[in-house]
């Protein structure tokens, strides 16, 4: 074989060589992004950190008032929704205040929750001495309304499959009883929970009980704990119990709460196992008195 031909047979081989890494390489990084884009659909915003869920998500938002007379069941509230329009709808939040009290004391979470691509809506309650079982009632008519009623720029928004509840206080035991009423939610969320009823055996959806160990109003070894325990071990659930917490904490910002709401909405209404991390084990330290949980979460 003369010295070119040589050469041409090794430039060959070369550039074949080289053509089929090309392609395997394609193939292989086309394959990630796949996997990545559709193992889950409703993951929304970056990947969290803990300073990142503690506080302000990175949604910019915006808000419209329900005047009581729109919501017949219900006692009116405040919307806050994502701007955003270039990632899909987002999962549905309705949250109900404690006895005596208005959508602004539970306004924080539901701007919070917002913030972290969700659409809220931070409702007032018919009555103020409404019990817990009206209050659930409520939560699932403030969701309806969300999902079918809603101005035009939040029902775009709105995903109708991905529906949860948060209360606080008799808020927070509507939240279970609207979690019992409705197998299809995807999560609950319950601060300083207050509700005679302790067996939540028929209650399937993921929920999450927030206590204060100062709480007067609803001490926690009567509430909290015991409704905790009347969870079935079956149901995806948690209990954590703030040291210095007592039952007006939970109507302002706090970083563990939001901490903690952020990362069970995420991780149950989005499917996001990027959040589980703060979860399982779950926190600790000197701010933390328990927390329980029947973790993993598959």
């Amino acid at each position: 074989m003369s010295a070119h031909a040589f050469r041409n047979l090794v430039a060959a081989a070369i550039l074949s060589l080289t053509s089929i890494t090309g392609v395997a390489t394609t193939a292989s990084a086309s394959s990630d992004l796949s996997v990545t884009a559709t193992s889950n659909p409703y993951q929304r915003g970056p990947a969290p950190t803990a300073g990142g869920v503690s506080g302000v998500g990175s949604f910019s938002i915006s808000y419209v008032d329900v005047p009581a007379e729109s919501g017949p069941r219900f006692g009116g509230g405040r919307i806050f929704y994502p701007r955003d329009t270039g990632q899909g709808t987002f999962g549905v939040v309705a949250i109900s205040p404690g006895g005596g009290s208005v959508q602004a004391s539970v306004g924080w979470l539901a701007r919070r929750l917002a913030t972290h691509g969700f659409v809220t809506m931070a409702i007032s309650n018919v009555a103020n001495d409404d019990n817990a079982p009206e209050r659930g009632g409520q939560l699932q008519a403030a969701l309806e309304y969300l999902t079918t009623q809603a101005p035009a720029e939040v029902r775009r928004r709105a995903d109708t499959g991905r529906l949860a509840v948060a209360g606080h206080s008799l808020g927070g035991g509507g939240a279970l009883f609207a979690a019992r009423s409705n197998p299809s939610l995807k999560a609950a969320f319950a601060m300083a929970p207050w509700s005679v009823v302790s067996n939540w055996s028929g209650v399937g959806v993921p929920t999450m009980l927030v206590g204060g160990s100062k709480d007067r109003t609803a001490p926690v070894g009567t509430f909290a704990i015991p409704m905790y325990q009347g969870l079935p071990n079956s149901t995806r659930k948690a209990y954590a119990e703030l040291t210095d917490a007592d039952h007006l904490t939970f109507t302002g910002p706090t970083p563990l709460v939001s901490t903690l709401a952020v990362s069970w909405v995420k991780r149950f209404v989005d499917g996001d196992t990027r959040y589980t991390q703060f979860l399982c084990p779950g926190p600790s330290g000197d701010k933390v008195a328990q927390y329980r949980s029947n973790c993993p979460y598959n």
